[in-house]
């Protein structure tokens, strides 16, 4: 394909603090200019030269994302694996190359109901025959059956498709040609928000507007308290937040990842899952502000405070003019605040107020017209959700 960024060389990482620009601009300036939450792309600025040798030492050939209860008393560390994966998909994956072979649209197409998913573990060796699940069954049939949802490990893949190989191997990864068809194809968008809505009620939460707005579903008890045992949907969370910015939905994220991490750290609903919603969770956001305001959050609320270990490094504090050596700095005095005592109540509507500010600073993809809101109603129905569906500009 040739050397697309001239001069420039990707280099790897081979530290956390290679692959974790969310620091690198910390000042209150670039969060409220247009265009200051400066997104990650193909070349970061961030990027420093590797050193392959201590790179290797670091390296975490461990399963991500798993044993999130076992947080020992011993001092924690951020996985490098974790940083390093969510680095590369933050920037486009550099070493990316286009499959030589000619491009079937695999995703595309199943996502346009014209071929099923494979493998077909639901009707393998069943009476049903082998004639494949298509995305039609998948969005009328599978809504609600949570012991399907959980059970069956290949849908997964085909429903949010990425650049990426997956555990299932008959899926096709994405490919940046795949993205620009699907992002400009009316059908394939509103079947994978259906989907989006599908998983979002298995995890216990509901679509509230065009904006990507979420909060508990009227059956959150029951599945909150699954989805805190049953960790292996956190790697599930993080695909699906992948692929959210991959097909065109980058602003989703931030609403879902928000009410994940103030369930897992204020409302205590998910504890199990408070790792997983920082070292990978709020790293799929592509803005840096973002990242910023989640981790600010999640900061104050975060016990026992001292091992939170996603703020800033501390070669970003520097010296207040006028001190006599003491380092105060506008990330310590984020970290005096996290001190003071905030009630989750009160916690949630000073991140709300957060936030509110930080979205109307934002040039969304979609913005609500004054005075109107739609709302996902508590529907079960095909034809109710359909047309909520429909109302979002795709």
């Amino acid at each position: 394909m040739g050397n697309l960024t001239g001069s420039w060389r990707y280099k790897e990482p081979s530290t956390v603090e290679e692959c974790d620009s969310t620091w690198e601009t910390d000042s209150e300036s670039d969060e409220h200019q247009p265009g200051g939450e400066e997104e990650d792309s193909g070349i970061s600025e961030s990027v420093s030269p590797a050193d392959a040798v201590r790179g290797a030492a670091q390296l975490d050939h461990g399963p991500p994302q798993f044993g999130d209860i076992m947080e020992s008393s011993t001092r924690m560390k951020r996985s490098f694996y974790a940083a390093k994966d969510l680095y590369k998909y933050r920037h486009s994956y550099p070493n990316y190359k286009e499959p030589r072979q000619p491009n079937e649209y695999l995703n595309l197409r199943f996502y346009l109901n014209k071929i099923p998913l494979v493998p077909d573990e639901e009707r393998k060796s069943s009476r049903f025959g082998t004639n494949g699940i298509y995305i039609e069954e998948i969005l009328t049939k599978w809504r609600g059956d949570y012991e399907k949802l959980e059970h069956n490990h290949t849908y997964i893949q085909w429903l949010f498709p990425l650049r990426e190989q997956g555990l299932n191997f008959y899926a096709q990864e994405l490919t940046q040609d795949e993205i620009k068809e699907f992002q400009s194809t009316r059908e394939a968008k509103r079947r994978f928000l259906l989907a989006y809505t599908i998983m979002l009620d298995f995890f216990g939460i509901k679509l509230l507007d065009k904006n990507g707005n979420v909060a508990r579903a009227p059956n959150w008890q029951d599945r909150f308290q699954h989805l805190n045992e049953s960790q292996h949907n956190y790697l599930r969370i993080t695909r699906i937040l992948k692929s959210l910015g991959e097909l065109g939905f980058e602003s989703f994220k931030l609403p879902l990842v928000r009410l994940l991490l103030e369930e897992a750290l204020v409302e205590g609903t998910l504890p199990n899952m408070r790792h997983s919603a920082l070292e990978y969770f709020v790293y799929t956001l592509r803005h840096h502000a973002q990242r910023r305001t989640l981790l600010r959050f999640a900061q104050r609320h975060y016990h026992p405070p001292e091992n939170f270990i996603w703020g800033p490094p501390r070669k970003k504090r520097i010296p207040a003019s006028g001190s006599t050596g003491t380092r105060v700095g506008k990330n310590e005095a984020v970290e005096r605040s996290a001190g003071k005592a905030r009630s989750p109540r009160e916690g949630r509507n000073h991140f709300e107020r957060e936030v509110e500010d930080m979205d109307k600073r934002k040039n969304g993809e979609w913005k609500t017209a004054k005075g109107s809101k739609v709302v996902l109603q508590e529907c079960r129905g095909r034809v109710d959700l359909e047309e909520y569906i429909e109302t979002i500009p795709l």
